[in-house]
């Protein structure tokens, strides 16, 4: 296939797709006449062809879509001017402590943040997308393993879990405020609500006081590694919001 066609096709495929391509996904579009290395230079070719413009071709963990640069979300906004979801700040706090500490259980959660984490706020990130059940402890009744998902990631504009916020900027003083205030319908605008059935937040030098749950035990292994954390913790950018 001639390549200046193939990148052609490629470039319509994720302009078009509702949500980000696989590698996998991409190379069909082609019946295996293109290799995975000719597949990824095409990629990094429209990744420099739409340099400078109002939306970039990025890799994310669950594959690759065209976005909204950073300095677009302002006048972006103006189009779609309803409020994004809200999450209570014990909902904000726990996601923050599964992304950093996974895989955890709701005991690890309540030891970290020093109150009870109800039913209803695993739910709340579960149906959103963000947390999802990866094994089970050996311990007396067995008790479910958290950690992030590849959606988590996508939201957040990052490919693999080492690119999160360094822990303490992302914590610090407001627990998961820098990190989550990314989140929120691909929007990056999520609204922290206090949680009015709480008392004391939890001390934010607790959470780098405990040891990384994963350092103690080991969740079954995820497909393609999307569960996987690495120690280093490195600095990630604004992620923009998705390209309609």
């Amino acid at each position: 296939m001639d390549m200046a066609e193939a990148k052609r096709t490629l470039e319509a495929a994720l302009l078009c797709a509702p949500q980000p391509l696989a590698l996998r996904d991409l190379g069909a579009l082609f019946d295996e006449s293109i290799d995975g290395d000719a597949l990824k230079g095409l990629l990094d070719e429209l990744v420099r062809d739409w340099e400078g413009r109002g939306v970039e071709l990025v890799p994310l963990a669950s594959g690759w879509r065209f976005q909204s640069r950073p300095e677009m979300r302002d006048a972006l906004e103006r189009l779609s001017p309803e409020k994004p979801a809200r999450y209570s700040r014990a909902a904000m706090e726990t996601l923050a402590i599964i992304a950093y500490r996974q895989p955890v259980t709701r005991g690890d959660i309540e030891d970290i943040r020093g109150v009870t984490v109800s039913g209803p706020i695993i739910k709340t990130l579960e149906d959103r997308g963000w947390i999802e059940a990866i094994g089970t402890r050996e311990a007396p009744g067995r008790p479910a393993l958290y950690g992030t998902t590849r959606q988590f990631l996508d939201d957040l504009g990052l490919s693999r879990l080492d690119e999160l916020p360094a822990l303490s900027e992302s914590l610090g003083t407001e627990p998961g405020g820098d990190l989550l205030v990314r989140l929120g319908d691909g929007q990056g605008a999520l609204e922290l609500e206090a949680e009015r059935a709480e008392t004391t937040p939890p001390d934010a030098a607790g959470l780098d006081a405990v040891a990384p749950v994963a350092a103690q035990t080991s969740p079954p292994a995820a497909a393609d590694g999307d569960a996987s954390l690495t120690a280093a913790m490195a600095e990630a950018a604004e992620p923009p919001a998705p390209q309609p």
